[in-house]
């Protein structure tokens, strides 16, 4: 190598080893081909040669090449001119090779060790002077002596590396690029050395260029120079790894390339291969996969593959017969997982979800031909809820999108599942303020679902109750009640009285009569809701928590504010508890707490909750959404009543802006806030 970068503690290390104990080995962290176990070895020795650490001088043996036992004794013959008795068979031979060594201590390298028992027998006697130096692909060599994994380089390490082949001011032009390249081949030392040396010879190639040509079959990656310390390029190296799995190891290999290049937790291997016994396939990772570094571990229960194995398996994977087969079984396991997700997620769905979430992403996207007909909605449908319900909304709409646009591809325009996604991208256009955009959605999934699935089926209640509720949004209480009454009555023919749903169907209706001011019909829906939630779905829930919430709404209409403040901190505590801190529904929370307290007066204890809540919604939502609108028009009402008057106005002008603009002129949210201007100049005036 040009340059031998990344390693000067893993020397230090390692010298501290061998001084200390009779023989180490070295091991890459993964295991893996290309880490650079050679050449740190080799370094190694012509460091401590340069300073004469071992009179008694160098022996380096090729211990994939030959017997052992004959390199030894060749080269005492040759090197050190040991005249060997007549008559000794082999290991008498090399034992008296050892007796006879030249004085001094002694650095005794065997590369690329495969089975330690085919070389224990030749190991020089366990005097001080000698030290053994192994090289190995197996990550348990033997217990008796010390182990040293090396791991792949840092990204300083790999740039510095890169920069040697290259120079300075070519990776310093795109360094970007350049960091993106290092990733790319998992800060592999043999990688980065194949790429750098081709990046050198190709002048005038950019590293964008090599990046969009980079791939394990590609020629930078195959071609090595003659002054190099590997002997194979990269896919050679893992292939010597790949003919020592057995046929059940190599196939294990294949499926965990179909995985997404992320921590894998085991669980979901076992989902896949659910006639294998368990244990079995644990000795298949632990002694083959494992042992030959050819995956990680990388805690309890999780382990992953480095991602140029994971692209060697891949292409192992294609010759498979079972190659579709696996395929088909991962994508089940994940529409399997995607349905776990619940609507509205807590903190304890989201922690158990997000280990699952890079592969579910692999099920959408590279895999997705694998998914069935009828199950092709839930990996989508799993990511759009996981980051929805974080209100990640921006992330949650490429995946509602892109459902649409599968299930249409593949579904043809007229089917429920298109008509589902439609609904379901309509929902969180609705959760983003888009109301122009959400309701055509609707009503085109609303048309699809009684077309195809009758008109007395759950789907159809649902998007007629969504519809409704966003009618109740833009202000258009007169379209959205009979539509809420069509879905409660359909839903009870159809569910049940005793479903979350209908619970969720009392609720909505009570929010639009408290919206329009008839407070004594909304309070015993709101009551009859929150009782069969709970009863549903237990006391500490999402949906109780949004009746409670929305409860506390109401009883402040009505000036009933000790019963508001116990159930607007209730609402709180337990959103705060279920959903973290950072959920818009924790906003609303503390938005409606910051009310309670500005009804009764309390300003000083109203201002940091507003300003919370604003902060929040912004960065949630970004700037432009009818939650941030509200906020502001909040806090200008809180400073119009300090007299703070001049704050209060430009917090007037920018609620205002922000309505007209996402609700429209004739919006009631847009006319409060227009009404609270006029106000606050009349009172200017005055």
């Amino acid at each position: 190598m040009i340059n031998f970068v990344g390693r000067s503690e893993t020397l230090s290390s390692l010298h501290q080893k061998l001084q200390a104990t009779e023989r180490v080995a070295i091991c890459a962290l993964s295991g893996m081909g290309g880490v650079g176990k050679t050449e740190l070895a080799l370094q190694y020795a012509l460091h401590h040669e340069q300073q004469g650490t071992y009179p008694g001088g160098l022996c380096w043996l090729q211990a994939a090449e030959a017997e052992i036992g004959t390199q030894i004794v060749s080269f005492a013959k040759v090197q050190l001119d040991v005249q060997i008795p007549e008559g000794l068979k082999l290991p008498e031979q090399v034992a008296y090779c050892w007796r006879h060594w030249e004085e001094g201590g002694v650095l005794v390298v065997l590369d690329d060790v495969r089975d330690y028992q085919e070389v224990k027998s030749y190991l020089p006697p366990a005097e001080s002077r000698f030290k053994v130096l192994i090289t190995t692909r197996r990550k348990w060599l033997g217990e008796s002596f010390e182990q040293l994994n090396l791991e792949v380089l840092s990204e300083d390490a790999s740039l510095e590396l890169l920069v040697s082949f290259v120079g300075q001011e070519r990776i310093e032009r795109e360094l970007n690029e350049a960091k993106q390249l290092c990733e790319e081949l998992g800060y592999l030392p043999l990688g980065l050395e194949l790429v750098g040396r081709y990046l050198k010879r190709k002048e005038d190639w950019s590293v964008a260029q090599m990046r969009q040509k980079l791939g394990l079959e590609h020629r930078s990656l195959q071609q090595r120079s003659g002054d190099m310390t590997a002997s194979r390029g990269v896919a050679a190296a893992f292939e010597l790894s790949w003919l020592e799995l057995d046929e059940q190891a190599q196939q294990l290999g294949c499926l965990l390339s179909i995985l997404a290049l992320a921590p894998i937790h085991w669980e979901l291997v076992e989902k896949c291969l659910p006639e294998q016994d368990q244990e079995d396939l644990e000795d298949l990772r632990d002694e083959a996969l494992l042992s030959l570094s050819l995956l990680e571990r990388r805690g309890q229960g999780s382990y992953q593959l480095h991602q140029l194995i994971r692209e060697f398996f891949s292409s192992k994977l294609e010759k498979l017969v079972e190659s579709d087969e696996l395929k088909g079984r991962f994508c089940q396991v994940m529409v399997t997982e995607a349905q776990q997700i619940p609507h509205t997620p807590t903190q304890r769905d989201i922690a158990k979800a997000t280990p699952i979430i890079p592969h579910l992403t692999e099920a959408a996207t590279a895999q997705k031909k694998w998914l069935k007909d009828e199950d092709l909605i839930w990996s989508f449908l799993g990511l759009g809820r996981f980051y929805g319900g974080q209100g990640a909304y921006i992330q949650a709409v490429k995946w509602y999108e892109d459902c649409c646009l599968e299930t249409k591809n593949r579904l043809g325009n007229e089917h429920p599942d298109v008509a589902s996604s439609i609904s379901n991208l309509a929902g969180l256009y609705e959760s983003q303020g888009r109301y122009e955009e959400a309701e055509p959605l609707y009503l085109e999934a609303l048309e699809l679902s009684k077309k195809f699935l009758d008109n007395e089926h759950p789907d159809v209640a649902i998007i007629i109750n969504n519809l409704a509720k966003l009618y109740s949004s833009q202000g258009r209480y007169e379209e959205a009640e009979p539509l809420y009454l069509e879905a409660l009555e359909l839903s009870k023919k159809i569910l049940g009285n005793e479903q979350p749903y209908m619970a969720a169907n009392f609720s909505n209706l009570a929010y639009l009569y408290d919206l329009q001011g008839r407070y004594e019909e909304a309070e015993p829906l709101y009551l009859e809701a929150l009782e069969l939630m709970k009863k549903l779905l237990g006391n500490e829930h999402p949906d109780v928590a949004t009746i409670i919430n929305n409860l506390a709404r109401l009883y402040s209409s009505q000036g009933r504010y000790d019963e508001m403040e116990i159930l607007c901190l209730q609402a709180l505590e337990m959103r705060k508890k279920l959903l973290g801190n950072e959920h818009p529904h924790v906003a609303i929370s503390i938005n409606e707490l910051a009310l309670l307290y500005y009804s009764q007066g309390k300003y000083e204890e109203a201002e940091p909750l507003y300003l919370e809540a604003l902060e929040l919604r912004k960065k949630l939502f970004g700037n432009e959404h009818p939650d941030v609108a509200s906020s502001i028009n909040n806090l200008a009402l809180l400073y119009y009543s300090q007299g703070r008057y001049d704050e209060a106005e430009v917090l007037y002008l920018e609620a205002l802006e922000l309505r007209k603009k996402l609700l429209g002129n004739e919006h009631p949210d847009t006319k409060i806030v227009r009404k609270n201007l006029e106000s606050l100049r009349d009172t200017e005036a005055g």
